[in-house]
């Protein structure tokens, strides 16, 4: 047990955990030290675009131009500004930046439902019993809750976690308590856009702000001694932190797009996901550790509001001329923006999905437009992710899949592998442990190691 975290000692139950550090023989000093070194690391973020629904290598990252018809797809390939650094013909601004970002074409993992592989890519933890449909919700924390929880409150009040638009839906707190849970944003992209719950209510002067937290805080001590296994847990913290990011003027600040050149604006997209990608770099710029943008639908009217490319659902080719170039926009505004600012190094980039498609292709009669169908089905034995900045080797291919792209051949990578590359970058320890509800240490991850060809 390399180091252990705890929560601060304000109800019976950190006082019960900070009993078993205790007997565990971590002393305070060490704890204190811990909290400093992380501290120290509080600049670096990581945002996260998030491909929920399982984006095909076939049609992005991974073709495969020589396999047979049935395998490789409808779209076609294009060079980059590295050699072998292929990718799919709708990226082609992000061509011109390949120097600028690796690809991991070997990731692979078993868990075949949706909700099983986001929590397996998402906590770094394995599904005890998967749950094929999809109905899951994670036992562990995702790493943005632990990097939350690590960090600790920012000393301005800016969360530490943020879900653009919203937070993965099957991924819980758990242990760590409600307050480490992300602030979701809403659509950047909306007319007048103001985040939610960050702006006073109309007519309500600070000193009814104060009245109405004092009335909270009464309301809180009442149930206090109530133990719903965990429910609880975090909610003082959380409430301190909602009321400070009610009135920081740095919080206000940081969600403020008005303020950003329309030109820039316009570079990153005004649709959804370029607007995303723009709040995203504000907010890492401000001090949030970890970002991730809900990239499930481009736009509020697009037909294809996920990755999830079934025949019965979608057609491969029109889905993706609808997607990968709003996507092509936004990574690669995100990419200069960050480059052109010095923020390239601080903040690491990584777009992927919880897991691929099968390499076959699949067709049906008809698909929910009534058009021919033509998708993949869910494949977690080869996906691919786009992986920049965070001071890592940028510019080349890691690992690789055989001739169909239907599982690694070579540099095998572990979604346990990816978390202790970011993990690595955000200056967290993944060996460390954090106590779970009933005391016990559990570590941050239980195994994967950084991937050693972008170190």
């Amino acid at each position: 047990m390399s180091g252990l975290f705890c929560p601060g000692p304000n109800r019976r139950r950190e006082f019960l955990r900070a009993g078993v550090l205790a007997l565990g023989g971590v002393s305070l000093e060490q704890v204190l030290r811990g909290r400093s070194w992380a501290a120290e690391q509080a600049e670096t973020s990581v945002i996260l675009f998030w491909m929920w629904g399982g984006p095909s290598q076939l049609e992005t990252y991974d073709l495969k131009p020589d396999a047979p018809l049935e395998y490789r797809g409808p779209l076609r390939p294009i060079s980059s500004k590295v050699p072998g650094l292929d990718l799919c013909e709708y990226f082609p601004l992000q061509a011109g930046l390949a120097d600028r970002f690796s690809l991991i074409r070997s990731l692979h993992h078993e868990m075949s439902a949706h909700n099983d592989g986001s929590i397996e890519v998402l906590t770094g933890k394995t599904p005890r019993v998967p749950d094929p449909t999809s109905q899951a919700r994670s036992e562990h924390p995702d790493f943005g809750m632990v990097a939350s929880f690590v960090r600790g409150p920012h000393p301005e009040g800016l969360p530490r976690y943020v879900g653009v638009q919203r937070q993965p839906f099957m991924t819980q707190p758990a242990y760590l308590g409600v307050a480490h849970k992300a602030f979701e944003t809403g659509d950047p992209s909306a007319p007048e856009y103001a985040p939610k719950n960050l702006t006073l209510a109309a007519g309500l002067d600070q000193g009814r702000l104060e009245s109405r937290r004092d009335l909270a805080g009464q309301f809180d001590r009442f149930r206090r001694d109530l133990d719903l296994r965990g429910s609880l847990e975090g909610t003082d913290a959380f409430r301190s932190a909602a009321y400070q990011m009610l009135t920081s003027p740095k919080v206000a600040q940081a969600f403020d797009l008005s303020t950003e050149d329309p030109r820039l604006r316009d570079r990153y997209g005004r649709h959804r996901w370029g607007q995303s990608c723009l709040m995203a770099r504000r907010l890492a710029e401000a001090g949030v550790a970890v970002i991730n943008i809900d990239a499930t639908a481009p736009n509020d009217t697009t037909k294809h509001f996920s990755w999830d490319d079934h025949a019965s659902a979608f057609h491969l080719d029109y889905a993706q001329r609808e997607r990968l170039p709003q996507m092509d926009q936004a990574l690669s505004a995100l990419l200069e923006d960050l480059a052109l600012r010095g923020l390239d190094r601080n903040v690491l980039v990584l777009a992927c999905g919880e897991f691929g498609r099968t390499p076959r292709v699949t067709y049906a009669p008809t698909n929910f437009s009534g058009q021919p169908g033509v998708g993949r089905d869910h494949w977690p034995q080869a996906f691919s992710a786009l992986i920049a900045g965070g001071g890592l080797r940028m510019g080349q291919v890691v690992g690789a899949t055989n001739s169909r792209a239907e599982y690694p051949v070579a540099d095998a990578v572990t979604p346990q592998d990816l978390l202790a590359t970011v993990y690595r970058h955000l200056g967290i320890d993944p060996q460390r442990s954090i106590l779970d509800f009933s005391g016990r240490p559990t570590p941050i991850l239980s195994d994967g190691r950084p991937i050693a060809a972008l170190i």
